[in-house]
């Protein structure tokens, strides 16, 4: 009962609520964790499986009684004494060497060691490297995440600290995620970092060595969230935080109410100002409006690579027409052989997706006129805030605006392999 794309992930006859993770992390790439999952199945289901690929599993409980249970193959069977029906609980205790899962389009992904911490980068199959989970993009939970590890480090984790505590050699730190999130998007950082805040409700962790060069990089995102907001409505979130890594990064890391970025995305010189906004961009797109499909994955991508040019267009840069024109100058010497309505499993994170999906927004933006395109943006981040859609619903939203046929320009774009003509 999984989506078309990533069919060997998740389990649609149940839904979880509430993730509680309680991790302990040894530098050395040790991890121990009790996972406890509320979750509410919508008939009598035996086993319960979870999507797991990380170290060994101890025990196992549902309802609080132990349960049989078999890993392997990137999945965690549990067996209870009956069949579970409606809520219920399963409670997971494993500890062991933690390593980012394979596979066969994207590399390693998920729990990553880095020279010195820890990077979690779990788009879009990583969660079940650390934790056990229903790994369907469309199945969005509340998160508690707690981890201890060496007082050394920093630990950054979704939504708001609510707690920490320094027991001598280590510290433990313990986030609240309110708003639902996708598995995905779930994330743990843990490095050696200095902290400084651009602006109420946001935070950088960067190394000490790139502390000077961040603050110059960073010192405009307030005021692109002033934008963003003016643009697509409120920030979706509490809170916002960016961790700079102390290693390279091929691209930034997205997560929900964060984004990680490597040292090579800190020059001192605003050189990777776009990636700023593409990241901030997605706590909109992708994290508050999540995908109910990754088919659908034009929508995260798109969306966010537009707003690279309206940042753009707002802060004295290139229009976005003219990042258009230039975007799709470049498209037409590229093969003419993706559907980004239906790119292919292998295809998700092509970059004529990304692309193709903000021409065809601004494609969207030329035909209704501004007024109507960012009244549709706002409707549709407000209804579809904390929760999932699909292409369909967006065009519907998009129908409210106009009255001129939009059917023709939504197919072209998204159901023909041709790039058009813009």
């Amino acid at each position: 009962m999984s989506g078309p794309y990533l069919p060997g992930n998740g389990d649609g006859r149940y839904r979880v609520a509430h993730y509680d993770l309680d991790l302990e992390y040894r530098i050395s790439g040790r991890l121990s964790g009790r996972a406890v999952l509320s979750a509410v199945a919508d008939a009598p289901l035996s086993p319960v499986v979870l999507d797991f690929a990380g170290p060994a599993v101890q025990r196992v409980l549902v309802d609080g009684k132990a349960a049989r249970f078999a890993l392997g193959g990137g999945k965690l069977r549990v067996r209870p004494a009956r069949p579970v029906d409606g809520p219920f609980t399963v409670e997971v205790r494993y500890a062991g060497a933690v390593r980012p899962v394979r596979t066969r389009h994207w590399g390693e992904l998920g729990w990553d060691q880095l020279a010195d911490g820890a990077l979690v980068a779990g788009q879009p199959v990583g969660a079940p490297s650390w934790f056990p989970c229903n790994d369907l993009v469309r199945d969005k939970a509340t998160y508690r995440i707690a981890v201890t590890t060496a007082s050394p480090y920093t630990v950054l984790a979704n939504g708001v600290l609510v707690d920490g505590r320094i027991g001598g050699s280590t510290t433990r730190w313990v986030y609240e995620q309110a708003e639902p999130m996708a598995t995905y998007l779930a994330s743990v950082q843990i490095g050696v970092y200095e902290r400084f805040a651009p602006a109420d409700g946001q935070d950088v962790a960067v190394p000490a060595r790139l502390l000077r060069a961040a603050r110059h990089d960073f010192a405009r995102q307030p005021r692109m969230v002033e934008v963003f907001e003016e643009l697509f409505g409120p920030y979706p979130f509490r809170h916002y935080q960016v961790v700079v890594t102390d290693d390279e990064l091929d691209v930034p890391v997205e997560a929900q109410g964060m984004s990680v970025f490597g040292a090579n995305h800190v020059d001192g010189r605003r050189g990777h100002e776009r990636l700023v906004a593409h990241e901030l961009a997605h706590q909109w797109f992708g994290n508050a409006v999540g995908l109910a499909d990754w088919r659908d994955i034009w929508l995260n991508e798109g969306f966010a690579c537009y707003a690279e040019w309206l940042w753009s267009e707002r802060s004295g840069g290139l229009t976005a027409a003219v990042q258009a024109r230039r975007a799709h100058a470049r498209l037409t010497r590229l093969p003419q052989d993706l559907r980004i309505g239906d790119p292919g499993e292998a295809g998700l994170f092509d970059d004529r997706v990304y692309q193709r999906g903000a021409l065809l927004l601004q494609a969207l933006r030329e035909r209704v006129g501004d007024v109507e395109f960012f009244a549709l943006l706002r409707d549709w981040t407000t209804t579809f805030r904390h929760a999932t859609a699909t292409t369909a619903d967006f065009e519907a939203v998009a129908a409210r605006h106009t009255a001129l046929p939009l059917g023709a320009l939504f197919d072209s774009w998204l159901g023909e392999a041709r790039l058009p003509v813009i």
